[in-house]
């Protein structure tokens, strides 16, 4: 990691990136998951269930949005902690061309702990404008 602990200032923002999901990103996630649940990829059914359509798998999001701190950090071990809340679904329209949905991510510093040489990274994650991970915190040992 090219940052140091020394360097980190609470309300500094570690990046931002807007993730790209498709259709297809949910086919290999229930593959991967083994989570086969038809609201990730039959649009009657979820309609059915009173969704909006398809939504991605709320570990995939919570997945997705976390890979901004890895990232940052430059080793996935460095994430010591992960915890959010899921607060909406994020739904993916069925699409031939281009995302059928977008998550957006900023990581901020939220707090800083000397003694045991952690940082806490505040996640804000969005998706059609609204906020689908609440709460979402990383802590990141440097």
């Amino acid at each position: 990691m090219s940052v140091s602990l020394e360097e980190l200032e609470v309300g500094r923002q570690i990046g931002e990136v807007t993730i790209e999901v498709t259709r297809a990103d949910l086919v290999k996630y229930a593959g991967a998951s083994g989570d086969f649940n038809p609201i990730h990829w039959n649009e009657r059914f979820a309609e059915s269930v009173e969704l909006p359509g398809v939504i991605a798998h709320g570990m995939f999001t919570m997945g997705a949005a976390v890979q901004l701190v890895v990232d940052w950090a430059g080793d996935p071990a460095a994430v010591v902690d992960y915890q959010t809340r899921f607060t909406k679904p994020v739904p993916v329209e069925d699409t031939d061309e281009g995302p059928g949905a977008e998550i957006e991510v900023t990581g901020i510093i939220g707090a800083v702990d000397h003694d045991n040489s952690t940082a806490r990274v505040d996640l804000t994650v969005t998706s059609g404008g609204q906020k689908v991970l609440v709460k979402a915190q990383a802590v990141v040992r440097l």
